[in-house]
């Protein structure tokens, strides 16, 4: 089997397995949320912790969400991202009625959560599909983002939205972000829960910053180049 030929069959595998999972997901109903965390072992006993998160760039919405596209490809940011090991792009549709733009990617990143628990999966890397719909006429992109392996341990959903900010909606860009981690309950890490929980939420904080960082370095670079200023 070639590399192209491995590479092909988890392609397949990752598009698959965000299907099952999203329609799997589509089954569970009354999701209790709360500005922090949310209600503990409401859902079918499911551990799960779940944050929201502001951020505004005082930035266009076309500037931020070109640097959104860029965030990842940029090879002077791997150093800054260097939990994101590969990133592909499976598939990309334009709408022609619409004018939405859908792309999927995989992402293949460094597990989140303490050491102890790559020991306990048995892995230290971990599989995902994001998903993005690109409305140029509202203005709005939307990523949603899925891990498709190690699922019977943890599932991780972030969301993440940009639209032009209401107080200046031609100069200012709002960053909601969205994120929840689900720990199995009948896992080998069901009776570590808490703590897993807390270290992953750790660790997403301090990646969603350094992305932060790297977005508003883009920015800055795109504002630049727009002028024909060299930085």
């Amino acid at each position: 089997m070639t590399i192209r030929d491995v590479r092909d069959f988890k392609y397949r595998y990752l598009a698959l397995n965000s299907v099952k999972l999203r329609r799997r997901e589509s089954r569970v109903s009354a999701r209790k949320y709360s500005v922090g965390l949310i209600d503990r072992g409401a859902l079918l006993d499911v551990m799960v912790k779940a944050y929201k998160q502001e951020h505004v760039y005082k930035h266009p919405w076309e500037r931020v969400t070109s640097a959104s596209w860029r965030k990842f490809a940029d090879p002077e940011n791997k150093r800054t991202l260097s939990h994101i090991l590969e990133v592909d792009t499976l598939n990309r549709k334009l709408e022609p009625e619409s004018g939405k733009l859908y792309t999927t990617r995989a992402l293949t990143i460094h597990a989140p959560g303490p050491w102890f628990l790559h020991r306990i999966v048995g892995q230290d890397i971990c599989h995902c599909v994001e998903s993005t719909v690109v409305d140029a006429r509202s203005k709005s992109m939307q990523l949603t983002t899925r891990n498709v392996s190690l699922q019977k341990f943890i599932e991780v959903e972030e969301k993440i939205r940009y639209d032009p900010h209401p107080d200046n909606p031609t100069a200012w860009t709002l960053c909601r972000q969205e994120t929840s981690i689900k720990i199995k309950p009948l896992s080998a890490l069901a009776s570590m829960a808490e703590k897993v929980e807390q270290r992953c939420v750790e660790r997403f904080l301090h990646n969603s910053a350094k992305g932060r960082e790297v977005m508003e370095r883009i920015c800055k670079y795109l504002e630049a180049e727009s002028r024909g200023i060299s930085i």
